[in-house]
């Protein structure tokens, strides 16, 4: 047995124990499948992840960076109280459509919003809104501006917030100092500033599943 068909089967188990699917999951992925959306959103065993992380923190407020097709959004939705909050910032107004579908089917479109536009642009218009602080900002865009979007959690978040990153590993290529590719040197900015920042403490991980080789870091703001 190949390794990735290892890693196939183990998730799979996993997934069917302890995040299995549900109608509006799988509806999720159906039609985000249809509307030809890439096949980057977070696995199940990855959205459950993300639930659990969010249900420890006690979330009431969360900032989601990247919504794609809304599954990971409806996880993380499915973690907060009935008068909680999630904002999610995508720059596709066609992702952000079936988002849209796929997060009032699930039943959380009273408590979700999905904001269409670059989330460079976006952010400082929320911020300028002075919201609530965010418990937990997800961020899974653009490599390139993981960096530039962790200074905006920060802003945005309160002592204790949790700060996620996914697909930090790049396949290995985050280890390459000299690469000129744009989502290595983004990523490798993001962990460099978790690293220096006063106000962060943080660690990564590497993780193998159905989605191949990857990983996330995962950083608690200090002050």
């Amino acid at each position: 047995m190949s390794g990735s068909q290892l890693w196939d089967d183990v998730d799979f188990y996993f997934t069917t124990h302890l995040a299995p699917d549900d109608e509006a999951l799988q509806a999720c992925l159906r039609e985000s499948e249809a509307a030809g959306l890439p096949h980057v959103n977070v696995t199940a065993n990855q959205g459950k992840f993300l639930h659990l992380l969010a249900q420890i923190q006690d979330v009431r407020h969360i900032l989601e960076i990247g919504t794609l097709g809304g599954y990971s959004t409806i996880w993380l939705g499915r973690a907060l109280p009935a008068d909680g909050r999630l904002i999610s910032l995508e720059y596709s107004p066609r992702h952000a459509e079936v988002a849209t579908r796929n997060i009032a089917r699930a039943g959380l479109d009273k408590i979700t919003e999905v904001r269409v536009g670059p989330a460079l642009e976006s952010l400082p218009k929320l911020a300028d809104e002075n919201p609530a602080p965010f418990d937990l900002v997800f961020i899974d865009a653009d490599k390139a501006n993981n960096a530039r979007y962790v200074e905006w959690a920060l802003k945005l978040a309160r002592t204790g917030s949790l700060i996620i990153i996914d697909n930090v590993v790049r396949g290995g290529r985050v280890i390459d100092a000299e690469s000129a590719e744009q989502d290595v040197r983004g990523t490798r900015a993001a962990i460099e500033l978790i690293a220096s920042h006063p106000r962060l403490s943080g660690t990564a991980i590497q993780t193998v599943g159905s989605k191949g080789y990857d990983g996330f870091a995962l950083a608690r703001v200090l002050a």
